[in-house]
């Protein structure tokens, strides 16, 4: 299936590593020109190196951003119009799992893991919106299953993923008269290496195995390149008619939930 991606300029946000990594480098394989944009500079030139290594140098670029704070945004913004004059494709991965379990965090607490996980998605909507209205270009969400229903993750991860849900779908009508398409994508329990299910089979790996055999009608984690290699379809021309959706890809977990 062709994609159609060649030369299009897209911006993956919390791309140093994991899903967005892998988003990255899908796109690189499709001929796509890619930032990668990342609050932790080491692990961003370690993650340009490679993909640099792999594919054309030029083709990717690295800018270290924290998209809680819009100034940082807006020079992101600056950096990539002088680039490559514009950006059709923004994918809103960055985010963050680690949260406490607590019934009701503390204020400051549930603040921190809110803005980790939903301010940052609308802030970068807010100031590159405006590029992606001038390509007719996409903007996809990526979320989790914990933002669709009540799985016993943490509260404020939760609402913040719910929020992204529902911030994706009423952008999407906005934006839709303006020929932007929005979508979103909900993971379920996705493993890489330095994650969170990683540290989580390390402490305590028969109590993931159960909660795999038992939760999971495929019976193991998703991978990043599966997340990817969605957010790759949704974004090109072969989704052109879909907008306003949310793609659940979580091996079954949710099977009959919805």
């Amino acid at each position: 299936m062709e994609f159609n991606l060649e030369k299009k300029r897209v911006l993956v946000t919390g791309s140093s590593r994991g899903i967005g990594f892998a988003i990255a480098k899908d796109f690189l394989s499709e001929g796509a020109r890619v930032v990668i944009a990342s609050r932790n500079q080491n692990e961003l030139e370690q993650a340009r190196t490679e993909l640099g290594n792999e594919f054309s140098a030029d083709m990717v670029l690295a800018y270290p951003c924290d998209f809680r704070i819009t100034e940082q945004i807006r020079t992101l913004t600056s950096y990539i119009l002088q680039s490559w004059g514009g950006l059709d494709i923004l994918l809103a991965n960055v985010g963050s799992g680690k949260s406490v379990t607590d019934t009701i965090p503390e204020k400051e607490h549930f603040d921190a893991v809110f803005s980790q996980n939903f301010d940052v998605a609308v802030n970068a909507a807010r100031e590159l919106m405006p590029l992606l209205k001038d390509s007719k270009g996409n903007m996809l969400f990526i979320s989790s299953i914990a933002g669709m229903e009540a799985f016993g993750a943490p509260v404020d991860y939760s609402v913040a993923k719910t929020a992204v849900i529902s911030f994706a779908k009423n952008l999407a009508r906005k934006v839709a008269k303006d020929g932007v398409r929005v979508n979103c994508i909900s993971p379920g329990n996705v493993f890489f290496e330095g994650g969170n299910w990683d540290e989580r089979i390390k402490t305590n790996p028969v109590q993931i195995k159960r909660l795999l055999e038992t939760t999971v009608p495929m019976n193991r984690f998703g991978t990043p390149e599966e997340i990817a290699d969605a957010a790759v379809f949704l974004c090109s021309e072969r989704a052109a008619f879909i907008t306003g959706s949310v793609l659940v890809i979580d091996g079954g977990q949710t099977v009959g939930v919805f």
